[in-house]
């Protein structure tokens, strides 16, 4: 007697899920243009506590739409592009020209240089990222959301906690120049990607996280301003770090090859 063995049916990988899937995380990024769209006409009018925060929370829709996509597996090309454009927006455009109504205006034209700069380097950042074909998880050079939220976040701890108004402060344009120059480096900053959330995780970690949501809640213009100059600081220090045992492991390596000559 022959066994009639089932044929299971095999998905086709380019079969398109359902239209809807894809409203979601697109909908999502155009959320996040519309904040950075408004934080650009809110500095315009002056109105700069309502610019920053409007690319603070901007983050929170850029950083949803990549996780609905990536779960409901309707990663796209066009979503990527989308992407790509409301972040040129959002943390190129929108910051450049805040940090220029706020402190780089009394420059005259090399504040306005300045703050083109910044948003130059991030459109320069996002070409660069959209290259690279394999997946990272790291990033080369600052990431435009952080220069972003640094600048942003700057605006805010100065406006409502110092209440201070900048007047021809050279701070202000030097931090957005090393902003500027920190997206287009090769300097390495972590990304949530390298957490691998499907792992178990040690218990002090769930109680860092409830305790950083805690000081958010308790005084989020404080705790932004803290947690990005932290991200952007931590970054420089532990890249040179890195180049600093680089140096030291040339000198072993050449001692080793003498040795063997």
């Amino acid at each position: 007697m022959i066994k009639v063995r089932k044929i299971k049916k095999i998905k086709d990988p380019d079969r398109k899920p359902k239209k809807g899937v894809y409203i979601l995380p697109n909908a999502l990024t155009l959320c996040g243009m519309f904040f950075g769209f408004y934080g650009i006409v809110a500095a315009i009018n002056g109105n700069f506590i309502h610019s920053a925060w409007a690319i603070i929370i901007a983050n929170i829709f850029d950083g949803l739409d990549g996780w609905v996509a990536r779960l409901t597996r309707t990663t796209t090309r066009f979503g990527i592009e989308l992407d790509s454009l409301s972040d040129l927006v959002t943390f190129g455009v929108a910051p450049a020209i805040l940090i220029y109504k706020w402190a780089l205006f009394d420059f005259g034209r090399v504040g306005f240089a300045i703050a083109f700069l910044f948003a130059a380097c991030g459109a320069l950042r996002l070409a660069r990222f959209n290259i690279v074909v394999e997946v990272i998880k790291s990033f080369k050079g600052l990431p435009i959301p952080g220069a972003a939220t640094m600048l942003a976040s700057t605006v805010i701890f100065c406006q409502e906690i110092l209440n201070y108004t900048p007047e021809k402060n050279l701070f202000f344009p030097v931090l957005t120049l090393v902003l500027s120059f920190l997206m287009v480096s090769n300097l390495k900053f972590h990304g949530l990607k390298e957490v691998d959330f499907k792992e178990k995780k040690p218990f002090w970690i769930l109680l860092f996280f409830v305790f950083l949501i805690l000081f958010i809640v308790i005084h989020p213009p404080f705790a932004i301003f803290i947690l990005a100059s932290t991200y952007v600081f931590w970054g420089i220090i532990e890249n040179i770090i890195i180049l600093i045992k680089k140096r030291k492991q040339k000198p072993e390596v050449q001692d080793e090859k003498d040795k063997n000559i």
